[in-house]
């Protein structure tokens, strides 16, 4: 099986997120969609869908 890459960044889940929401019809607060983002970073991680990887500061 090839690997590939893929970044995953938790303030574009939750800006997916909020925007699915409002066009279902809910207002979520911006601290909520911050943890859906999180819950759904951490589930990935579980699933071993993905590896964190931390970036070294230079």
């Amino acid at each position: 099986m090839k690997e590939i890459e893929v970044v995953i960044d938790t303030e574009e889940i939750a800006e997916f997120f909020y925007n699915q929401l409002i066009r279902r019809g809910y207002v979520p607060e911006p601290e909520e969609m911050e943890e859906l983002a999180d819950i759904t970073f951490d589930y990935l991680l579980e699933k071993c869908m993905i590896d964190e990887i931390f970036e070294e500061e230079e």
